[in-house]
């Protein structure tokens, strides 16, 4: 795709915007870049020409941000963190012969997969890597990963999904919690304090409709929208919640979490692991995706 010259910014006068927005003064904005007033109002001044806007009005000794401005604002400080990221990510593998970088749903990549890293890593010394969240498909044409953790429907364009696990959850509280309620069975689970994950928000209902509940309180409770921070929810006390097993080993090995009833349920999504087709080939990808297959198993 050829680009125009015209069209692209330059980013030292990005930057002086962003940072000219962020304190609303020219003036601040040269001290924070070590430049002078002037060349600030200069690069400000270029940039409106180019876009053909005005991005600042004039208020007694301040600049505030035009209606242009405020949304423009976004952009470039998208812009200029992936710029950011970008020259991070290749300093940060120029010294190393291998490097993968991974987009992985949050709580699965701090709590399952990061601990176990050591020995993919024993395996490809050398390789460095480079770990992000994402919570939902993404363009890997627009975000440069290697491959992806996903959990849904192997679905993903541009991509192949190659199957890993499924995914059981099973209702777990703090010990606190559960001597002060006592439950019997499963249906005892209807009037106590139930945590929710927000993105699934009718585990809770169908779990009560595979052991003999009623869904009519079923949607009531606190409402997190990471499974890491029902987790900690969980720990302290605050309800009952579905958990997947393999995210709460470490408080079932301490203690600090219990499995109230032994009645599993398997979601309806499963997890995948996600490779980009112009990255199908990538050795290091394949060497990964083996790697990570007899981890799950």
């Amino acid at each position: 795709m050829k680009l125009s010259r015209r069209l692209i910014p330059d980013v030292t006068t990005l930057q002086a915007f962003e940072c000219a927005a962020r304190h609303g003064s020219f003036t601040q904005a040269a001290h924070e870049l070590n430049l002078t007033q002037s060349a600030v109002s200069r690069q400000i001044k270029d940039l409106e020409e180019q876009l053909g806007v005005l991005l600042f009005e004039r208020v007694r000794q301040r600049v505030i941000l035009s209606e242009d401005g405020r949304r423009f604002l976004p952009e470039v400080r998208r812009l200029l963190h992936q710029t950011e990221e970008t020259m991070l990510r290749a300093m940060s593998s120029a010294r190393s012969e291998h490097s993968l970088s991974i987009a992985t749903l949050p709580t699965f990549g701090s709590r399952w997969l990061t601990p176990r890293l050591p020995a993919f890593l024993a395996q490809y010394p050398g390789t460095i890597l480079n770990i992000a969240s994402r919570s939902a498909p993404f363009d890997f044409e627009e975000q440069n990963f290697d491959l992806a953790i996903h959990y849904g429907q192997p679905v993903w364009a541009r991509a192949a999904c190659s199957y890993l696990c499924s995914e059981v959850i099973l209702p777990a509280a703090s010990p606190e919690l559960l001597r002060e309620w006592q439950l019997g069975e499963p249906r005892d689970l209807e009037a106590a304090p139930l945590l929710h994950l927000a993105t699934r928000p009718k585990l809770w209902a169908q779990w009560f409709e595979l052991n003999g509940g009623t869904t009519d309180t079923a949607y009531r409770g606190h409402r997190f929208d990471q499974f890491s921070m029902v987790i900690e929810a969980a720990v302290a006390g605050l309800g009952f919640a579905l958990l997947p097993r393999y995210l709460i080993e470490q408080e079932l090995a301490s203690g600090r979490l219990a499995v109230i009833f032994d009645r599993p349920m398997q979601t309806e999504n499963s997890y995948y692991l996600v490779v980009p087709e112009g990255k199908l080939e990538n050795s290091l990808s394949q060497a990964f995706r083996s790697w990570i297959t007899t981890q799950v198993s």
